[in-house]
């Protein structure tokens, strides 16, 4: 237990670092996008890459897999049906908000939380893999019919994962884990050098993204805010424990399974809520909400799981 509180010590600290960071203005105005930038573009795919090389990969096609992608899609159906029949909102606002309820922060906070918690950063891989490949461009492709936008084909869904930088330092681990072929030392230190930036700077951006936010500020969305966030911090762990148990896990494959469904809100979630121009204040207001709450429930699931 002394050492699941001192993950997250580590976590929080770097994190209250990016705040203050971001109250004296001393990386700039664009500071959060920049380092947001970086850990995305070069730090992020060589951490998972050589993550992911060292793994067994039977870990990320297996169990954890299917809770991730379980947990999330009965979290956001809950979520949809209170929020149509109960709150009779439109089925794009529906859509969206039900992503604020069940799409969890796997990069800026899982990879950290499952590097300096769980101690291995592989655990995020199938949270991150069902994410990025399949639930994300399902709910695009959802959200630009219904918005009557331009209407992906089956080619364009395809490449937009094919160039996600996440998704393809993912493939490479995996490949390289599954047929044992890995480059050389003097071509991996320079990427175990940059995979090192990625945590760093993942956690101080997400430290500066939480200046100046009032959550519930707007009336019209706070049902809906509480609704996602308490659908996200609540029931999104519990199911994902329920599934974990019927699919048999144990010990620390149980722990990292309900921890990473017991991360907050996935934070580029407002930036497409932004581009749809729906529940852009919910979607905002729950990635601070349930970036505070879930720590509480991080720490309960520590408690009964570590």
């Amino acid at each position: 237990m002394a050492g699941v509180l001192s993950g997250f010590f580590i976590v929080w600290a770097v994190i209250g670092l990016g705040y203050l960071v971001g109250r004296t203005g001393v990386l700039g105005a664009d500071a959060q996008q920049v380092l947001s930038r970086l850990a995305f573009y070069v730090g992020s795919p060589p951490l998972l890459f050589t993550t992911l090389a060292q793994a067994d990969v039977r870990h990320v096609f297996s169990a954890p897999l299917l809770v991730a992608a379980g947990s999330a899609w009965l979290t956001m159906l809950a979520y949809g049906l209170l929020s149509r029949f109960v709150l009779a909102r439109d089925a794009s606002t529906v859509v969206m908000g039900a992503q604020a309820a069940g799409q969890v922060n796997a990069a800026n906070l899982g990879i950290p939380i499952a590097l300096f918690v769980l101690g291995d950063a592989s655990r995020v891989a199938p949270v991150m893999l069902f994410q990025l490949a399949l639930n994300t461009p399902l709910y695009l492709t959802v959200m630009d019919t219904l918005t009557g936008g331009h209407r992906p084909t089956v080619g364009s869904v395809l490449r937009g994962i094919g160039s996600n930088p996440l998704i393809v330092g993912s493939a490479l681990g995996i490949m390289s884990s599954t047929t044992g072929l890995t480059p050389p030392d003097l071509v991996m230190e320079p990427v175990r050098i940059v995979a090192g930036a990625a945590v760093p700077a993942m956690l101080i951006a997400f430290g500066i993204s939480l200046v100046g936010t009032r959550p519930l500020s707007v009336r019209g969305a706070r049902a809906d805010t509480l609704l996602a966030t308490g659908a996200k911090v609540v029931l999104h762990p519990l199911l994902a424990l329920v599934l974990a148990r019927v699919l048999g896990l144990e010990g620390s494959a149980l722990y990292a399974a309900v921890v990473m469904g017991s991360l907050p809100t996935a934070q580029n979630l407002y930036v497409a809520a932004v581009r749809y121009d729906r529940a852009t204040t919910v979607c905002r207001d729950t990635v601070l909400l349930t970036t505070v709450t879930s720590v509480l429930s991080m720490t309960v699931v520590a408690v009964f799981l570590s």
